[in-house]
């Protein structure tokens, strides 16, 4: 019940704030933000309560290994979305993500060697990411819909792979809180009323993101079986908060 009520409350906070964020900043900024693990951090603060230290640890590395599939999410979309419409970019990048996903069960890696590819592959995909014709998008024009209904669909998945936790194990369950539904509402919205440069602003900002999301799971990593739950989940949050500030100074960049 404690992780209903949490999902229920982050979940339209989440989507609502990237959303008003993409309006008021642009789209770029909205993939940033879904970047930070908002929703997987939680997630396994309450595994660890519910189940024990090892439980949430194996969940950790199954979350941070969810890396490789949202690069992979990322870069196949932004591709496509040269070329095709929403509809086959968002088929043909969540195929991918599904893919992997399912290769990534069998992976047996410890911490430290994992966070080191998961490092390399962010980099690989910033330097990956297609160039965008204009460097600007204008703020995305909503409608009275279209944050509601962002909200509604995030909250849903967000309960759906809250209850069948306990079922399908901690690495599985790890590698499910990193499917891109957020990303992948903001980009269909951006590409949609921006074009194939709108989507590649929301997934670069996205990519960016990931640096402070693979090291609040390596520090949360190093220190969930050693130091209390307080301890870990701030020495790891003020990690996020850090690399995350840096990435968006660099992303900027990139827009300006």
């Amino acid at each position: 019940m404690n992780i209903l009520t949490l999902k229920l409350i982050l979940a339209p906070i989440i989507i609502g704030t990237a959303s008003l964020a993409g309006r008021r900043w642009g789209p770029a900024v909205s993939g940033w933000i879904v970047g930070l693990p908002l929703t997987s951090g939680p997630v396994i603060f309450f595994l660890a309560i519910s189940h024990d230290i090892p439980f949430a640890a194996n969940a950790i590395r199954g979350t941070l290994s969810g890396g490789f599939s949202l690069i992979a999410f990322c870069l196949v979309h932004a591709w496509l979305a040269q070329k095709y419409d929403w509809h086959l970019s968002t088929l043909g990048s969540l195929s991918t993500f599904a893919l992997i996903t399912m290769m990534l069960k069998g992976l047996v890696l410890s911490l430290l060697p994992l966070f080191v590819l998961v490092l390399l592959t962010i980099s690989l995909g910033v330097w990956l990411m297609p160039k965008q014709e204009s460097k600007q998008v204008a703020a995305s024009t909503l409608n009275q819909w279209d944050i509601p209904a962002r909200i509604l669909v995030g909250t849903s998945f967000i309960l759906f792979v809250t209850g069948i936790a306990p079922v399908i194990g901690p690495k599985l369950t790890g590698l499910l809180t990193t499917f891109p539904l957020f990303a992948g509402i903001l980009a269909v919205f951006a590409q949609r009323q921006h074009g194939p440069d709108g989507a590649i602003h929301v997934l670069r900002g996205l990519v960016f993101g990931l640096f402070g999301f693979a090291g609040f799971y390596l520090v949360l990593g190093l220190l969930i079986e050693n130091t209390s739950l307080a301890v870990s989940f701030g020495a790891a949050s003020l990690t996020a908060l850090v690399i995350q500030g840096s990435s968006l100074f660099i992303l900027r960049q990139f827009h300006t």
